[in-house]
């Protein structure tokens, strides 16, 4: 069978399956077993006749989304929350990696140019840390005491108010995404710029090993999340901007769901390395080759868990899925 034949003949029902796919919560399971189980036969026909055709692109997308639909209706177990971080945030995660590797490029960017800014400016990081904090700082520094602002406060309140505005943070990132990935690019921006202003204005007064040692204890995994957040924000603007062969509203909703559990997941993090700012940060009498291994021990956990353990379970799946037919990328 010619190839535009086999299009026109079977065109209808794989709109058809389209809108099954996109009310999969409300369709009953063998509906969604039977719409599986068609959309594969034509697969496995196209990809014998047709194999390179964006034809059997679209269908093998379109048995995905069907595959992923009927696993997300099952019975639910009481170890759903434990598989949540085992395997389904990081599945997501590998989903994500152009979006974490432009989080991550728009963020170190951001970075540099603060950096730059405020080393050419005198006047730089007054502008985006504001005269008050600049001069509570350089009080500090005087006093020999540059991280005092650490130990303002009481250890809970301190570890509660940052908590919540660090979670805060990374919702405000993700939701962004709504203006198509823009308004994520410019939290970005804003946070990579001021944190490359930060950290050069503690190293033009002298004191910037102290500052990276101590900040960057509890930095490491919060920057981290923050970058994450930004993936979670493009995923969204980009299931709007690219929905590939799905239609916009479909694709938008699956990247917003992408995007909302990657945000989930991230309060963890947060809550861990707010605990980190407000008990431990302030300690500032620790050696300094046991801060930064703590640093790099963070740091490292955060590229495991979110960059290289994400494909090892896609590797898994993939053989998994492979076996009944289908090709997940």
């Amino acid at each position: 069978m010619k190839e535009v034949s086999f299009i026109r003949q079977n065109i209808a029902k794989w709109q058809g399956l389209e809108e099954v796919v996109a009310s999969a919560d409300t369709q009953d399971p063998g509906r969604l077993a039977d719409a599986y189980t068609e959309i594969t036969t034509d697969l496995s026909f196209s990809r014998s006749h047709y194999p390179r055709s964006r034809i059997t692109t679209y269908l093998n997308n379109l048995a995905s989304a069907l595959h992923n639909a009927l696993y997300k209706n099952k019975k639910e177990k009481r170890s759903r929350i434990w598989r949540f971080w085992k395997e389904e945030l990081p599945l997501v995660m590998y989903e994500s990696r152009r979006e974490l590797l432009y989080s991550f490029l728009v963020f170190l960017c951001s970075m540099l140019i603060g950096a730059f800014s405020a080393l050419y400016d005198d006047t730089f990081v007054r502008l985006i840390l504001g005269n008050a904090y600049v001069d509570m700082t350089l009080d500090n520094i005087r006093n020999g005491t540059p991280m005092a602002v650490y130990d303002s406060q009481g250890e809970l309140g301190m570890f509660l108010g940052i908590t919540s505005n660090n979670i805060y943070v990374s919702f405000r990132v993700f939701i962004s995404g709504l203006l198509t990935g823009l308004g994520t690019g410019m939290m970005l921006l804003y946070n990579g710029v001021m944190v490359g202003a930060f950290q050069t204005f503690f190293f033009q007064q002298g004191v910037g090993t102290e500052s990276l040692l101590s900040i960057w204890l509890h930095g490491a995994l919060e920057i981290s999340s923050i970058v994450v957040a930004g993936a979670a924000g493009f995923a969204m603007g980009n299931g709007w901007l690219f929905p590939g062969t799905y239609p916009r509203g479909y694709a938008f909703r699956q990247g917003a769901k992408r995007g909302l559990k990657i945000a989930v997941g991230l309060v963890p993090m947060f809550i861990i390395a707010g605990f980190i700012e407000s008990f431990l940060t302030r300690h500032t009498e620790l050696p300094d080759v046991q801060r930064a291994v703590f640093i790099l021990l963070s740091l490292a956990c955060a590229i495991v868990y979110f960059v290289m353990y994400p494909r090892t379970v896609w590797k898994n799946k993939h053989h998994i899925s492979s076996d009944n037919g289908i090709h997940q990328s």
